[in-house]
């Protein structure tokens, strides 16, 4: 039987200023145009400016009153996001909602980003973390909500400590989901942290379940030349709303809950709550095991301040 097709109520954000990463493409493409269309003013930081202006096109066809505006960043590259930061810092306006919800998936081969990272660590984690840490003055002074995406894959393993940067093997899969799980311990620690230093800020965690996105499509500059089984597999099955996975629409709705929802609280793990929590309606859940370690939540968080050469008030 299809599934029938959920949705989240997204409050009025007039007046909000939101911050979404990896808006050009998918889950963050159409998480910015949900808060756009509530009233939010949305910040787009994107890698390829010709792709974000077309993603900050899109939303202003579909809705003309949208406030949107893409910035430069490479997540993967500190100094892009020192850049933006102190963009943001100049500026001076409060952020009310960041959702970190940029990543890349499994490439074939290890690579490495310009600071010498594992290039899944440096993007899914490294990037986020030191970007909340240079602009916390901005997200106190909203009393922000953040939002960090995690995967399904954060389930399957927690943090490989033992070689955190894949340099003696590389294992694809296991590579992106120990990144997964450092960013989800982050949004994690931040809520611990916000609270016992009253800062002030509500930070969650969601995944989207198995959602027919492009992260497993072709990516020729990754190494991969064409789609992947799996991510035409998912895509029959969410266009035939088979119960194991979904569309982008229904793929953002955890993260959208968590970012805006009033009943939605910090310290929380956000997911579908159908099948496997692969599809459905979004609702709280249980966080993966993974997730839920404040001793690894404290590890990695000491272990990223050293890497990224940031550091947050202690």
């Amino acid at each position: 039987m299809p599934r029938p097709k959920p949705d989240v109520d997204v409050p009025d954000l007039t007046g909000k200023l939101a911050l979404v990463t990896g808006a050009s493409d998918g889950l963050g493409l159409a998480l910015a145009g949900r808060l756009a269309a509530a009233g939010a003013e949305v910040l787009m930081p994107v890698r390829n400016a010709a792709k974000g202006d077309a993603a900050a096109a899109r939303i202003r066809q579909a809705n003309p009153s949208a406030q949107v505006q893409t910035r430069r960043l490479d997540l993967s590259s500190l100094a892009s996001v020192a850049v933006l930061a102190d963009e943001l810092l100049t500026e001076g306006r409060p952020i009310h909602i960041l959702v970190n919800n940029a990543c890349i998936m499994t490439p074939p081969r290890r690579e490495e980003s310009v600071d010498g990272f594992e290039l899944q660590f440096a993007t899914n984690h490294l990037g986020h973390f030191a970007l909340a840490a240079q602009i916390l003055p901005l997200l106190r002074a909203g009393r922000a909500r953040v939002t960090t995406q995690s995967s399904v894959a954060a389930r399957q393993q927690g943090v490989h400590f033992d070689d955190l940067q894949w340099t003696r093997t590389y294992d694809k899969n296991k590579a992106y989901a120990s990144s997964k799980v450092a960013v989800s311990l982050f949004g994690m620690e931040l809520h611990r942290r916000s609270v016992a230093g009253g800062w002030g800020i509500v930070s969650n965690v969601s995944h989207p379940g198995i959602t027919a996105t492009n992260l497993l499509a072709s990516h020729p500059e990754m190494g991969r030349d064409r789609d992947t089984l799996a991510v035409r597999f998912i895509r029959f099955a969410a266009s035939t709303r088979l119960p194991i996975a979904q569309t982008v629409d229904e793929g953002i709705l955890p993260a959208l809950l968590a970012a805006t929802g009033p009943e939605a609280q910090g310290g929380r793990f956000y997911g579908p709550g159908g099948f496997q929590r692969m599809t459905g309606a979004p609702k709280e859940q249980e966080p993966y095991r993974s997730v839920a370690d404040e001793d690894a939540a404290r590890r990695i968080w000491t272990l990223s301040e050293q890497l990224a050469g940031v550091r947050f008030p202690a």
